[in-house]
């Protein structure tokens, strides 16, 4: 079942979509990607629900770059912070899912610096309630910087499809090995998915390669939450 709620950010409001089920035991923060809108992902986030998770994600603005501005970024972790805040206090077990910059800020609020360019990198408040993160297509450009990922020790599952060619799978390769020498990292690359192969509405202008896509995704919220529950 999925509520829209609103919570207050000083004299702003924004809203979260909130799936739960009778057996939510476990508290899951969704971060969605450039689009802002957690409602294209309405199948995924219902799967999680449906396997005992008691899942928030915030809505906000698109993103019209593919590059986010420091504002930008800073808005979207206060508010993915404030959702954790007014959620999560019953919970003894928090994770977090992300998908592509939603993922990449989930890292960020996790201990990593996001670089923005040469001179400027982002350091946004960290949550240390996170047990483990699950990150779908994550853009990793972001953490090429000096020490980027030097504090950051979640251990994580990470999805990237073979055919995205907006995050490829090299991106993802790479944060793998980057941080498998400290830190356990399960990386899933999947046949013939793409960036938005998790959603249910996809951008304009795109094509889905995927042809069973409601299977994915069933299959995606089952193997998330068996992975969680493995590592508890």
């Amino acid at each position: 079942m999925m509520n829209e709620k609103a919570i207050n950010d000083g004299d702003d409001q924004f809203s979260v979509s909130v799936y739960e089920s009778e057996i939510s035991s476990r508290f899951l923060l969704f971060a969605v990607g450039a689009g802002g809108n957690p409602s294209r992902y309405d199948s995924f986030l219902s799967g999680l629900a449906s396997f005992g998770y008691f899942v928030v994600a915030p809505h906000f603005e698109m993103l019209r770059s593919p590059r986010p501005s420091e504002e930008e970024l800073t808005l979207r972790a206060r508010r993915l912070s404030l959702a954790l805040e007014n959620y999560s206090s019953g919970f003894d077990l928090v994770y977090g899912v992300g998908h592509s910059i939603g993922a990449t800020t989930l890292v960020a609020m996790s201990g990593a610096k996001i670089w923005l360019g040469p001179e400027l990198h982002v350091s946004l408040k960290t949550q240390r309630r996170f047990s483990r993160l699950v990150l779908l297509a994550p853009p990793t450009g972001f953490f090429l910087g000096p020490g980027a990922l030097d504090e950051f020790s979640i251990p994580i599952q990470v999805w990237v499809g073979s055919e995205d060619h907006i995050t490829p799978p090299d991106q993802s390769k790479w944060l793998a090995d980057a941080l498998s020498k400290k830190q356990a990292v399960d990386l899933k690359i999947i046949d013939g998915a793409g960036h938005f192969s998790f959603m249910d509405k996809i951008p304009p202008n795109t094509v889905e390669p995927l042809d069973n896509k409601r299977i994915f995704i069933r299959e995606c919220a089952r193997d998330i939450s068996e992975y969680l529950t493995r590592t508890e």
